[in-house]
């Protein structure tokens, strides 16, 4: 193989690994009502950071679509389209946004542990806002409630989940990642 096609093949094993990474992560939880504790957004931050927006957002897709497929890759072991319409399903699909706006900062600024830390908090807002507005419109509760059920407890956690994703990525970068040049191309 030439350099071109190893690099087309690193690229397609680091999106299929992601994935992975993102559903055992996911697996990693504290199941509480109602929206369970995992390692999830550990794993779709460090995907953002490290695959870039284009190879970031393709990973993660694939994960949600393994999961609306039937595959249990959600928190709990849990699979199926009717987790997604379910009342965390909106948490789910922001992990597109977020690793998207993740990879993006990254693309175009590099991996820098300024540029992580802030590509994650913004990418953790909006994670927020399609969870919690699903949580709402689902459950039918007052934003104020699901604020206080859905974003409030989780922010400690996910502010160390940021810390460790933001390390994880400057760790890879030095022996695993290639040259930050936009996206990984495929």
């Amino acid at each position: 193989m030439n350099k071109m096609q190893n690099s087309k093949v690193y690229s397609m094993a680091l999106i299929a690994l992601f994935a992975a990474v993102t559903a055992v992560f996911s697996q990693i939880a504290i199941p509480i009502a109602p929206v369970p504790i995992n390692l999830a957004l550990l794993a779709v931050f460090a995907c953002g950071g490290a695959l870039g927006c284009k190879n970031g957002t393709i990973s993660i897709a694939i994960y949600i679509l393994l999961g609306i497929a039937g595959v249990p890759v959600f928190s709990g072991f849990q699979g199926g389209i009717a987790k997604v319409a379910g009342p965390t399903g909106g948490y789910i699909i922001g992990y597109l946004f977020t690793v998207f706006i993740v990879g993006l900062m990254c693309d175009k600024l590099s991996r820098k542990i300024w540029v992580l830390t802030v590509s994650m908090i913004l990418g953790l807002i909006v994670c927020y806002v399609f969870g919690t507005a699903w949580f709402v419109f689902s459950m039918k509760q007052g934003i104020w409630e699901s604020l206080m059920l859905c974003v409030f407890p989780f922010l400690p956690g996910d502010a160390v989940k940021i810390v460790g994703a933001a390390l994880i990525v400057k760790a890879l970068e030095k022996t695993h990642l290639p040259p930050y040049k936009k996206s990984i191309s495929t």
